[in-house]
């Protein structure tokens, strides 16, 4: 299934044309490897923004969001209340595994605090800011994000094991 994705970049610098958004490229990219990335943007951090954003590509039926950025404990450092906000269901070992991840490049990923999280038939992952840490993170997450969005989309039949 072409999966539809779209790739917000929270970062007040990006917004305002003062940095490159090098972490929602290199995430485009990966997504467009399993789906069509059918909206991007850069929008500064700025809670209500951001939720109305993912809340409008959620409602539009969109069925991965991936987010770069606001995910530290910087003052407006917003994304995981914002996708905490969304959430009907988290996806904690999403996050779990993102972290142990990071941990092994850097003792800095323990402060990292992105969320995984589904509304509807949608699902949200928060990637940190770091162009190098989303191209560390993309090789533990996106093998499984089909899966998952199977699972999310009522695609729950397994299998039948073999008989022994």
């Amino acid at each position: 299934m072409q999966w539809r994705i779209a790739v917000l970049t929270s970062s007040d610098a990006g917004a305002a044309g003062e940095r490159q958004d090098v972490s929602g490229a290199i995430l485009r990219d990966a997504a467009e490897k399993m789906g069509t990335v059918q909206a991007s943007c850069v929008l500064p951090d700025d809670y209500e923004r951001l939720r109305q954003q993912i809340l409008q590509w959620v409602e539009a039926g969109i069925d991965l969001v991936v987010t770069t950025g606001g995910t530290g404990i910087g003052p407006r450092d917003v994304m995981p209340e914002v996708t905490a906000s969304l959430a009907e269901r988290l996806l904690p070992g999403l996050a779990e595994a993102m972290r142990a991840e990071s941990l092994r490049h850097t003792p800095f990923g323990m402060l990292s605090r992105g969320l995984a999280a589904v509304r509807g038939q949608c699902l949200i992952v928060n990637f940190p800011g770091s162009p190098r840490a989303v191209q560390q993170l993309i090789p533990v997450v996106f093998p499984v994000l089909p899966h998952a969005l199977a699972l999310i989309h009522g695609q729950t039949a397994h299998e039948k094991p073999p008989d022994n």
